[in-house]
This record gives C-alpha cells, sequence and structure tokens, in this order.
C-alpha cells in the first residue's frame, strides 16, 4: 500500500535514487545515453542536502510516495519559476517542478496519487492555477499530464543537456502545461 508523506533530510538519497531511475527509464531514446548512463544518485542526493529540499522553511516542498518503507516515487511542488530560476518566483501561481516514479511502479497509481497530492498542496497554499514542464519528445509524459487535464499553453522553452568532453550542450525543446485547481 503506498504512503505519502513530507521529505526529511534522511530521504535524500532515497528521492536521488527515484530521481535518477526516472531520468535513465523516462528520457531513454529522449536525452543522449551519455548523459544518462553518467547519473550519479550520490552526487543528486547531495545537491538535495546542499539546496535544503526538506527545510520546512524551503519555498518547494517535496512528498514522498513509499511502498512498505521503499520509495517509489515523489513529487515537488510550489510558486512558479519565472525562467525556471529558483531565485525568481511568481507567488501567483503554482508549479510542479518534479514528479517521478521507479519505473516498476509505472501504470500502477503512484504517480496519481502522488500528482494528487501535489495539487492538494497547491491549493491548500492558495493557488487555482499551476504550471510545468515537460519535455516535448516525451511522449508517455505528455500523456500522463493531458489525462490529469492540463494542457500546453503555448510557452516553450530549451532544455541545454551538457556533453562531456568540451562539446556544446544538446537543446531539448520542453513545452510548458497548465492546470487549474478550481475546477
Amino acid at each position: 500500500m503506498l504512503t505519502i508523506r513530507r521529505e526529511e533530510p534522511d530521504d535524500a538519497e532515497a528521492i536521488a535514487r527515484v530521481h535518477v531511475h526516472g531520468w535513465q527509464s523516462g528520457y531513454a531514446g529522449v536525452m543522449p545515453d551519455e548523459v544518462l548512463g553518467r547519473l550519479n544518485v550520490a552526487a543528486w542526493a547531495q545537491r538535495r542536502r546542499e539546496v535544503g529540499t526538506a527545510d520546512p522553511e524551503h519555498p518547494f516542498t517535496t512528498l514522498l510516495g513509499e511502498v512498505d518503507g521503499l520509495a517509489v516515487g515523489f513529487t515537488t511542488f510550489g510558486p512558479y519559476r519565472r525562467n525556471q530560476d529558483r531565485d525568481d518566483l511568481d507567488p501567483s501561481v503554482g508549479e510542479v517542478l518534479a514528479l517521478y516514479v521507479e519505473p516498476a511502479f509505472w501504470g500502477d497509481g503512484t504517480a496519481t496519487a502522488l500528482f494528487a497530492a501535489a495539487r492538494a498542496g497547491l491549493s491548500e497554499r492558495g493557488w487555482t492555477g499551476y504550471r510545468l514542464w515537460v519535455l516535448a519528445d516525451n511522449g508517455r509524459a505528455r500523456r500522463f499530464w493531458e489525462r490529469a487535464g492540463l494542457s500546453p499553453d503555448g510557452e516553450r522553452s530549451t532544455y541545454q543537456v551538457p556533453l562531456a568532453g568540451g562539446r556544446g550542450p544538446v537543446g531539448l525543446v520542453e513545452l510548458r502545461y497548465a492546470g487549474r485547481l478550481d475546477e
């Protein structure tokens, strides 16, 4: 049975593991294999600790989904990041920054439950509208968001993926999706 709770400081590695596995499976064929192959759980966990995502005063909230004590997914939400900049926040609208699930739990309702919890958290903060960014070539994620009632709002961005060996980054198109909490 899935339980959902707020992130705690000791969860950094478990969340990073879900995040890395989610990227490696969800972005296969979308993002360069060399990028997915070099993802490092320990480094991502350390970055979470440095950013302080578990701090109750942090502007973003991360909820962890667990089954029998095992982290199987997470979602992060908060105020909308203008230009996807965590230091330039728009308090008038919410954003789902992340929703990742261990591939073994795809399609079992875990993502839907985490998304419902994120929507409830956004609503509790008083937002009626929210946004999120999704890679244009990530068909699975786009279908999930569209089934959940979100739709592209016409805004686009390019996510720059750094490559090794001094090569220039690969630009991946992102689409912004928007939804309402008061419907």
